[in-house]
């Protein structure tokens, strides 16, 4: 009998959830000219990762929310609320400053990243007949896997990569504090990995999810920051480990809810159909490639090639009208960030986790 605690079947969760941070390392390790610790990002990485990737991971959001008739009619105020305060909010922040905007936004983002992980690890702990004290040295491991290496940043100072744009974050450089967080920070690994041998050795299990949960986190973000100082490590790191395991996680549940005819429509249906991947991904990416090609023309400018407009005169924003676009544009980001807080706090009777696909 398998008594992992796999979301969806074993090979899936193993592929779509715990392998992206160990893969990314290895194309890393395997590939080590294309990640040199320089700023630069060619096109087509950027294509791959943050376009297809990080922002089509936001719009999956969508099959979860807007898309989801029962969810839209139950949640209906909380679904158009949030992002009518969130515009009007972005806007007012924008207004007064630029990059307190971007800074708000980084600091939220970096706190729903964080999140996810430590929700995925408690989902893949929820048969562990665990004591008060593992369970708690596994919530610090997973929480340290991510907080270590962002005090690190902000201990070092600017790095040849910035969550979104250059001097989001507040800096205190502090090779002193670096060094004793670096200290607490491998002692807590340290009892983690004591602790599993232990529980391993006494109750004769080993939890597999779970541990390459925590693992692929400390992996990942230690060596997406503190190890490595490029654009290219860092995004790979950062956006595969969080972005494929969010939308495998959202076709999972779609696979689950949307079988039940009351609980969804004709497109959830097609969608979460056995081939439905395809439209679900295309959709997706469609968004994304739509978002990110307004965010060219009308902001950044770096990336013409792209979306075929190297040709076209820049276009000439005002302040004022920045305003308004750059708010408007990071809307689905800011909706996806506090969505999330609320859209997995699912009860039992609603999703059964078990390796029924």
């Amino acid at each position: 009998m398998n008594t992992q605690p796999w979301i969806g079947k074993p090979w899936t969760d193993s592929v779509f959830i715990l392998l992206p941070p160990f893969f990314s390392l290895l194309v890393i390790m395997l590939f080590p000219s294309l990640f040199q610790n320089d700023r630069n990002m060619p096109d087509a990485g950027w294509v791959i990762l943050v376009l297809l990737v990080d922002v089509a991971h936001v719009y999956s959001t969508l099959y979860r929310t807007y898309f989801d008739k029962q969810a839209l009619s139950n949640q209906r105020f909380l679904l158009w609320i949030i992002p009518a305060l969130s515009f009007i909010g972005g806007i007012v922040v924008y207004s007064m400053s630029s990059l307190l905007f971007w800074r708000i936004l980084a600091y939220v983002a970096v706190y729903h990243f964080i999140r996810q992980q430590y929700g995925f690890m408690r989902v893949y702990s929820r048969r562990e007949n665990a004591s008060r004290i593992s369970k708690l040295i596994d919530t610090i491991t997973v929480y340290t896997a991510a907080i270590y290496p962002m005090a690190y940043w902000h201990l070092s100072g600017p790095r040849n990569f910035n969550w979104f744009v250059e001097n989001d974050f507040v800096f205190f450089p502090s090779a002193a504090l670096r060094n004793v967080l670096g200290g607490v920070y491998f002692l807590i690994v340290a009892v983690y990995i004591t602790k599993e041998i232990y529980n391993a050795r006494t109750l004769r299990h080993f939890n597999i999810p779970k541990n390459a949960v925590i693992a692929g986190t400390l992996l990942s973000w230690y060596f997406g920051i503190v190890y490595f100082n490029g654009d290219m490590a860092f995004t790979l790191l950062n956006v595969v480990s969080h972005g494929i395991p969010y939308m495998a996680l959202i076709w999972l549940y779609g696979q689950k809810q949307y079988k039940d005819p009351q609980k969804s429509g004709t497109f959830l249906r097609m969608v979460f159909s056995r081939y439905g991947v395809v439209i679900f991904l295309l959709l997706i990416f469609l968004f994304a490639f739509i978002e990110e090609g307004l965010w060219d023309m009308t902001v950044w400018q770096e990336h013409a090639t792209v979306f075929g407009t190297a040709h076209l005169p820049a276009l000439d924003v005002s302040q004022q009208l920045l305003n308004i676009i750059v708010p408007l544009l990071a809307l689905p980001q800011i909706t996806h960030y506090i969505l999330d807080g609320f859209i997995w706090k699912i009860k039992k009777e609603e999703f059964k986790w078990s390796n029924e696909i």
